[in-house]
Order: C-alpha cells, then structure tokens, then sequence
C-alpha cells in the first residue's frame, strides 16, 4: 500500500511540473501547448462539461497518477523500472499521439505548428524524466 501512495505522488508531482511548464511555455511564447494539455474536446459525454481550469488540471493529474501506475508496474514486469531510457520512450511516444488531439478543437495549436510541437514534446521528455527520477528516489532506496 506504501509503494501505491508513493505512486500516486509521482504521478501527481509530475504531472504539476509538465503542467507548470506548459503554462509557462504558454505565457511566455502564446503557443497553446497547456490548453492542449488539459483539452477534452474530442472526449464524448466529458467535453460537454462546463469545467473551470482546476477541474481540467484535476482530470490531467488523475490521468497521469494512472499513466504512472500502468507504465511502472508494466516496466516492473520486465524488469525495466530502474532505466531511464524506457520512462522517456514512453512518454515521448503517448506526447507524440496525444499532439494530434489538436485537430479535434479550434482551441489548441495547429497540427502543423512545429514551434508548439517541440515544446510539447519536450515536455514530455522532461515529464518521463521526473516519472524517473522519483521513482529511483522514492521506490528504489529499499532495493539498494
């Protein structure tokens, strides 16, 4: 029960640095990469909810907490949960598809907007690094 908390706070921990960062690529360039982060446009039933911006990061917290446990005891299972590489692969990959979301709504950046696109990827991979770098922190001093 102890490694599920540990879990859900590695989730939630990182999912507020990708989300702290998008906001501030957002700000500071006008690239819509954290509206695209917490869009649910082209989700059926939820995009006709009526959210504020906290209830939208809640969701995306609660989507990464579940990434986190689905990519960690999958890399478990084949041993890979103490390498770098597998973490940032993954996440890259799940940036990659979740870019083309951006086709579903007027709000979010173009498909073809190659600025948006980098530094959506790159959070990413900073996202697969944190996910990381807690989890060698948090669930791996015991195994040492």
């Amino acid at each position: 029960m102890k490694q599920l908390w540990k879990l859900i706070s590695i989730g939630s921990i990182s999912g507020i640095i990708l989300g702290i960062f998008l906001k501030l690529v957002e700000r500071s360039t006008g690239e819509t990469v954290y509206v695209l982060l917490l869009n649910v446009d082209y989700i059926p039933v939820i995009k006709d909810w009526n959210m504020q911006e906290a209830a939208e990061f809640g969701l995306h917290l609660v989507v990464s907490v579940l990434l986190v446990l689905c990519i960690y005891y999958l890399f478990k299972r084949y041993k890979l949960q103490n390498q770098m590489l597998p973490y940032i692969i993954v996440n890259i990959v799940i940036g990659y598809f979740l870019f083309f979301t951006t086709q579903f709504s007027d709000r979010t950046p173009d498909l073809a907007d190659k600025m948006a696109f980098s530094f959506w990827i790159i959070g990413h991979l900073i996202y697969g690094l944190i996910v990381w770098k807690l989890v060698k922190f948090l669930l791996m001093e015991k195994e040492r």
